[in-house]
């Protein structure tokens, strides 16, 4: 089926959710909405929707979660997929609905909390710069909210991959696997200005790699340091939410969902891929993934870093 042709019934779709379902305006959004997820997602799997068979809908599901969806987000996006497939077997396009055997994930008993941008905001706001550690604390924040990455991996981060000019520094996740991943000009703005502060620390030369360390200690970070830290934060911006260093990871995943970016891109971002380090000069794959997640990130639209 062409595009036109399937734009076609897309809008079908949409006018049966307003006529003849009578859905509310919040419905119809959601369903079109989850709806182009999985259309995207067709596209760079190479599929055809009215070909589709019950292995593409495991792949889509297992795709969403490997992103850190959560199953109740899921459950939702799902329905809004079998939606669809029921009406096109009620307009007589297909005969069968390829979704009636998926098994959609049971909902645990606590949804996790994530975090908008204007909460972020509100975090680092309540960072009070004029202490010593207050530029440092905003740019974990922002380092954090920008790569998605894990705890383990920020206390980790060295500057000797740091690779600004070029808008990617190298990670070393689960596994001792190492990736390449985007950083917006936002957080790199944000390190630099923190690394004014921390020539000022005395870090002993064993420790000078690091990029985040204690003024104190004059050694990396702690994962429970990092911890407090952002506890502390969280309490003096009012947020009552439960946040940790992973929230800002889990933010990150569904702000670019949300945001419309590849659903590859992302799953590649968070660590599920290993990018060899040499490919930062030569792969082009990098560059375009690199655009992709910055395109979609709430961070860089309309930034003043980018204009």
């Amino acid at each position: 089926m062409n595009t036109k042709e399937q734009e076609r019934l897309v809008r079908r779709y949409y006018q049966y959710l307003k006529l003849e379902k009578a859905s509310s305006l919040n419905t119809v959004k959601a369903y079109m909405l989850d709806l182009d997820k999985f259309m995207r997602f067709l596209k760079d799997e190479g599929k055809d929707f009215l070909s589709i068979e019950l292995a593409d809908l495991h792949n889509f599901s297992a795709l969403m979660i490997d992103i850190g969806i959560h199953p109740t987000s899921l459950s939702r996006i799902l329905s809004g997929v079998r939606s669809f497939y029921h009406f096109l077997v009620l307009s007589d396009i297909m005969e069968t609905n390829p979704t009636e055997l998926l098994e959609f994930p049971k909902k645990p008993q606590r949804l996790p909390d994530v975090l908008t941008v204007e909460e972020i905001d509100a975090i680092e706001e309540v960072i009070d710069l004029s202490e010593p550690e207050g530029q440092r604390n905003k740019a974990i924040i922002e380092t954090l909210f920008s790569c998605g990455l894990r705890v383990s991996e920020l206390i980790g981060m060295k500057i000797s991959n740091l690779f600004f000019e070029e808008g990617f520094i190298k990670v070393e996740g689960k596994g001792s696997k190492q990736r390449l991943v985007p950083i917006s000009e936002k957080a790199i703005h944000e390190i630099r200005l923190y690394f004014t502060d921390r020539n000022l620390w005395g870090v002993p030369d064993e420790f000078q790699d690091f990029v985040f360390v204690s003024r104190r200690r004059k050694k990396p970070l702690t994962r429970v340091m990092v911890f407090l830290m952002i506890k502390d934060l969280v309490a003096k911006a009012g947020i009552k939410k439960t946040v940790s260093p992973h929230t800002f990871r889990h933010s990150f995943a569904t702000s670019l969902l949300e945001g419309g970016a590849n659903l590859r891109a992302i799953q590649a971002m968070l660590g599920h891929e290993s990018i060899a380090t040499t490919q930062i000069y030569t792969h082009i794959e990098n560059t375009r993934l690199r655009e992709e997640i910055l395109a979609h990130h709430p961070r860089n639209k309309n930034s003043l870093f980018f204009q």
